[in-house]
């Protein structure tokens, strides 16, 4: 009996994790669509309306924890669909609780193209600093981004 109990407790464990790695791969995935679906409204709405609606709390860019944010090459934020307050705000030096420029990251992430960056940040859900990893790609003199909670 106690062997029945340990594979099935092994069991539940190792279909815990595969669930988590299916759901992380799933966010990955949702964000970049997300980024890829906004590259795709700049093309035809040009950049003024893009930014104004990654900047609707209600718009097509905010979905919960997913969000698209738009810096520009030298770090001022343009757009940001969960925190209108940092629009405006050079946030280059900005360091994560560890001390990590990510900023600075993602501009050179975008510089090459696109690419993902790890760094911590604050859930808008939770309200508490969560690990992310954010999904970067150059929109010209510009980047586009969402991210997801790990």
């Amino acid at each position: 009996m106690r062997k029945i109990a340990l594979i099935v407790l092994v069991s539940l464990i190792v279909a815990g994790f595969a669930m988590t790695t299916c759901y992380a791969a799933s966010a990955k995935d949702d964000a970049k669509a997300m980024v890829k679906k906004t590259a795709a409204f700049l093309k035809t709405a040009g950049k003024e309306k893009t930014l104004a609606e990654i900047s609707n709390p209600k718009g097509q860019f905010v979905k919960g924890e997913l969000y698209i944010f738009a810096i520009d090459m030298n770090g001022i934020t343009l757009a940001h669909g969960a925190n209108p307050k940092l629009v405006g705000k050079n946030m280059l030096d900005l360091k994560d609780p560890d001390g990590k420029f990510f900023i600075k990251e993602f501009i050179s992430t975008a510089r090459k193209g696109s690419g993902w960056v790890d760094y911590k940040w604050t859930n808008p859900v939770s309200k508490k600093i969560e690990e992310k990893t954010s999904y970067i790609e150059s929109a010209g003199d510009f980047l586009l981004a969402a991210g997801v909670y790990k």
